[in-house]
């Protein structure tokens, strides 16, 4: 069981005359653990992209609803008269009449 273990430390398992077996082995693991390293590697940036695309979201759905706030303020109609009083134009005494065209 020591000298089992002195072996596989020094290496003899690849040096032996059925090594081949072993040296197919070792590339085929090698092969696997890139794979596993570059799967993970892309996993996580696809992470890191949904992160900053949530952010993005956030940011975006904040300016939405300011702009529709502000938009809702400008459409008052209390806004509206003061802004055509600084420019001169006056609110009507009459109410408008409604035009209906006959064919």
């Amino acid at each position: 069981m020591k000298q089992t273990i002195y072996d596989i430390l020094k290496g003899k398992f690849l040096i032996a005359d059925d090594a081949m077996k072993n040296w197919r082995m070792l590339l085929f693991l090698s092969f696997l653990a890139i794979i596993m390293i570059a799967s993970s590697h892309n996993a996580e940036s696809k992470v890191h992209e949904i992160a900053r695309l949530n952010n993005e979201v956030r940011e975006l759905r904040t300016q939405f609803v300011d702009g529709r706030t502000e938009l809702m303020q400008l459409k008052m109609e209390s806004s509206v008269i003061e802004k055509m009083t600084k420019k001169g134009i006056k609110r009507p005494t009459k109410p408008p009449q409604k035009i209906i065209v006959k064919e």
